[in-house]
Order: C-alpha cells, then structure tokens, then sequence
C-alpha cells in the first residue's frame, strides 16, 4: 500500500505515522488543515515534535525544501502557532 504522505518532501516514516494517528492520510487533508493545524494536532496527541515538523509540513504542501521556506512565512506560522496555543489554553 502506498503512502499519499511520504511521497510528499520533508515528511518521513515517523512525520507520517504522527500525521495518520490524527487522521490525516493524504496530501489533502494536510492542506485542509494547514501546517499549524496539523502540527497541533499531532502535538495534542502526546507525540514530542519540533516546530521543524510545522516547517517540514509547510515545505511539503509547497513542495520546497524547509529551510527554504520565505523566513516571512515562517514567521507568520508561528504567530499562527502563538495564537492557536493561546486560544487551546484559554478555553
């Protein structure tokens, strides 16, 4: 059976065995969710990731490497970030 998520680049075996334990299965559901959406998730289900795999997921919808990603961008996911932690936290 093949795997929608590790034909994707920057994900691995690991990135897509966290991303499946939340229910996301294909490239679809990762752009559905976004990068921050689906990196929280995988964070609310226990599993220790970085912020990298948040670049890594954003990368992948765009098919870049993510340390390619425009630093703008990646500053405007971890405001996304900062506002999506608070808001868990607040309610």
């Amino acid at each position: 059976m093949s795997d929608e998520l590790l034909e994707l680049r920057n994900l691995g075996k690991t990135s897509a065995q966290w991303l499946h334990a939340t229910g996301i299965h294909s490239r679809a559901e990762l752009q559905r969710r976004g990068p921050v959406g689906a990196y929280c998730a995988v964070r609310a289900r226990g599993f220790r990731a970085s912020k990298s795999l948040m670049f890594a997921i954003a990368g992948a919808l765009q098919d870049v490497h993510w340390n390619d990603l425009d630093p703008r961008y990646k500053a405007e996911l971890l405001t996304q970030l900062q506002s999506q932690e608070q808001l868990q936290r607040s309610g």
